[in-house]
């Protein structure tokens, strides 16, 4: 099992929950259902505890960096990552307001389904902050240390960055499945199964295709500046979008990425700036994930979807993906706490929020490192007009 990646393992509790959930219901059994249920609270409690630590371990060094490293090139670069991913962002939400009425039209609501089974007991783990008070703090502390000339907060906070990291990687990831399977088995247990699953299969259709088709308008938008051919410029980047599928990381691929990028004709010193740049803060594909699958799970939770409440969401979700850990599910962990902050989510809403990011993660990615060949393109380009 140790050998097998976040997905098999994934897969496999969701096997595993669907099995068990079916065999309890046929039997009479709620017992094994009453404990994951128990285990599930424990897990959803420990990961609101953590989740202001994420945030402010992420968030504040991120910001940090892109404050101390300001320089024109750099400013310009990130202003096309973010505007990039807020287009992503508002392009799902019209989308998702337009079909995902009609895709889940009938379905079950996720709260009846959350009060099937009751847990044994319950182990409260309060926060040591608000997931606002969180963020607000991040960013002070990190605009702080962008204009301070000391490192000694920066060190401290890069250290517990890494604790936070070491939590996720060797604590919440490992759990996740057996987290997932508890949830899949109250589904399977309650009879919603089917239906919720039949949904979330055409929520994912609806976001590959959309993650594909903004690729393509990248591509259109970056090589009419450039006046390049763009169906040339797509193939060239195709190894990087396959490596990406394979690797479920931006950063992983980044040699695959810059040899991709070179071949559309960019200067090296653009790719080698632009490529790893944007593996850390432009995160289109994900943003479209999280924002059509949020959509998705407030819907079947009974909960009104608005524009008024899913931009300022999309904002605040362009910067805290710059701040996601380099890990597989690492968007999603960024996210957690926008969506319990900003969108209300709970324990439940949150799980599967996970589930469905890390079940399409490697086309996420994929899409990511195709839009940074597309702003690499759009760097050159500028570049060569002397507008830099």
């Amino acid at each position: 099992m140790k050998k097998l990646g976040l997905l098999p393992k994934l897969v496999i509790g969701i096997i595993v929950g669907l099995i068990l959930g079916a065999f309890c219901l046929k039997a009479g059994l709620e017992w094994p259902i009453s404990l994951l249920k128990t285990f599930n609270g424990i897990f959803g409690s420990l990961l609101s505890y953590i989740i202001p630590f994420i945030i402010i371990a992420f968030v504040a060094p991120g910001i940090a960096e892109l404050g101390k490293g300001a320089s024109k090139l750099l400013g310009i670069a990130t202003a096309i990552a973010y505007l990039s991913t807020i287009i992503a962002g508002t392009l799902a939400f019209i989308l998702g307001k337009a079909l995902l009425p009609v895709l889940l039209n009938g379905n079950t609501d996720l709260n009846t389904i959350d009060n099937t089974v009751k847990a044994f007991f319950n182990i409260d783990i309060p926060p040591m902050m608000g997931v606002m008070t969180a963020l607000v703090t991040a960013f002070m502390v990190g605009l702080g240390m962008a204009n301070i000339k000391g490192k000694s907060l920066y060190n401290v906070i890069k250290d517990f960055q890494n604790i936070v990291q070491q939590v996720i990687k060797v604590v919440i990831i490992p759990l996740l499945p057996i987290h997932i399977a508890g949830i899949i088995a109250n589904m399977s247990y309650a009879g919603k199964v089917a239906s919720i699953m039949s949904s979330f299969g055409k929520v994912f259709i609806l976001i590959i295709g959309l993650q594909t088709t903004y690729v393509v308008i990248q591509y259109l938008i970056a090589c009419q500046i450039a006046k390049r051919n763009p169906i040339t410029s797509i193939k060239n980047m195709l190894p990087a979008y396959f490596t990406a599928i394979g690797t479920q990381s931006s950063a992983a691929t980044i040699p695959v990425t810059v040899r991709s990028v070179l071949s559309n004709d960019v200067e090296e010193d653009i790719a080698d700036f632009v490529v790893p740049l944007g593996a850390t803060i432009h995160l289109a594909g994900d943003t479209i994930t999280l924002t059509l699958a949020s959509m998705a799970v407030m819907m079947l939770s009974g909960q009104a979807v608005s524009f008024a409440a899913m931009f300022p969401f999309i904002l605040m979700l362009g910067v805290t993906m710059v701040a996601a850990p380099g890990i597989p599910g690492g968007g999603v962990m960024a996210s957690l706490g926008l969506l319990e902050g900003m969108l209300g989510f709970g324990g439940m809403q949150k799980s599967l929020m996970i589930a469905l990011h890390l079940a399409q993660d490697s086309f996420g990615t994929a899409s990511n490192v195709m839009g940074d060949g597309a702003i690499a393109i759009i760097m050159n380009s500028l570049s060569r007009s002397e507008k830099l």
